[in-house]
């Protein structure tokens, strides 16, 4: 429609990102402030206008600038989220429920594509942005009439005496905070460079059609969901760094076998297809339980801390 680059096309997805990144910078010591209320149902709203505005944009220009504004809202969700959790729940507790919506994260890449390309087919891809508008006026509603304000005093006192800058000062200066957020971090990294590189690697490499790439991915997210849940029973009987710990020693494991089996040419579809299933198994692991672990580390910080997180890992 736009008669643009194969690369102006992509650059509206990583402004997406970049968005998502940079925005929960400030959504997270702004929930500590002023609640969490505030800020989230502000995010869900500029969200929701955005994403409408996304589908009579005039050119691919316009398109990659709204995507990065609907980045810096869509992130006011995932941010917070972990803030909320945190403000309810100890640490066992909190891994115990990002493993439970660690469902929403491995299984929405999973089903976007389709859905996206069934939009697309039936209506035109403007119809995606209307369907994503509808979603998040949904989502409003919903935190509207059922999600009550979480931010504990404590919370709410230390951040009257401290800026937004000087929060995450301190936060980067907690070595507990600093490990586990950036355990996070990379284990998030792993995760995105699997999602960017994997259709090359199976596709132009190892020469599958896109419908196998398409299984292939769906089983690597299915070992994501299954990791997850695994996790989340060990938790009624092991502490959170351990599972923590172990599943990033196998993370590093898995990872250096398939370097060296790679680098030697060794590695052949079944076997990388193996590897890749049990590396990245091992986030599910490390995900929700290092994301507990540094909010409970600073718990009256969990907004900051949570920006963190998830800045580190996009």
């Amino acid at each position: 429609d736009y008669d643009a680059s194969t690369a102006a096309a992509q650059l509206t997805m990583s402004a997406f990102l970049a968005g998502m990144a940079i925005g929960q910078l400030g959504f997270g010591p702004l929930s500590d402030r002023i609640g969490r209320r505030p800020p989230l149902l502000a995010g869900i709203l500029a969200y929701t206008l955005v994403s409408l505005a996304l589908a009579f944009a005039p050119s691919i220009e316009a398109l990659a600038a709204g995507r990065f504004a609907q980045g810096l809202s869509a992130c006011a969700g995932v941010v917070i989220a972990r803030a909320v959790i945190r403000d309810r729940f100890d640490t066992t507790e909190s891994a115990r429920l990002f493993s439970l919506t660690f469902l929403v994260l491995a299984v929405a890449p999973m089903l976007a594509p389709t859905i996206g390309a069934w939009l697309m087919a039936l209506f035109g891809w403007h119809s995606i942005f209307l369907v994503l508008a509808g979603f998040g006026l949904l989502v409003g509603l919903a935190v509207f009439v059922a999600l009550p304000e979480s931010r504990t005093q404590a919370t709410a006192a230390q951040a009257a005496l401290e800026s937004p800058l000087g929060s995450y000062r301190a936060a980067l200066s907690d070595r507990q905070v600093l490990a586990f957020a950036g355990a996070g971090a990379l284990n998030g990294a792993s995760l995105f460079t699997y999602v960017a590189g994997s259709p090359a690697l199976f596709i132009s490499h190892f020469g599958e059609p896109p419908t196998a790439f398409g299984w292939i991915f769906a089983l690597n997210a299915l070992g994501l969901i299954i990791a997850s849940q695994i996790n989340r029973q060990l938790l009624t009987r092991h502490p959170p760094d351990r599972l923590a710990r172990r599943g990033s020693v196998f993370a590093m494991g898995f990872s250096a076998l398939l370097l060296g089996l790679s680098a030697l040419g060794l590695a052949g579809l079944w076997t990388t297809m193996a590897l890749l299933f049990l590396g990245l198994a091992s986030y599910g692991f490390v995900s929700a339980n290092s994301s507990a672990l540094a909010l409970g580390a600073m718990p009256q910080r969990a907004g900051a801390v949570s920006a963190l997180i998830g800045s580190g890992s996009f």
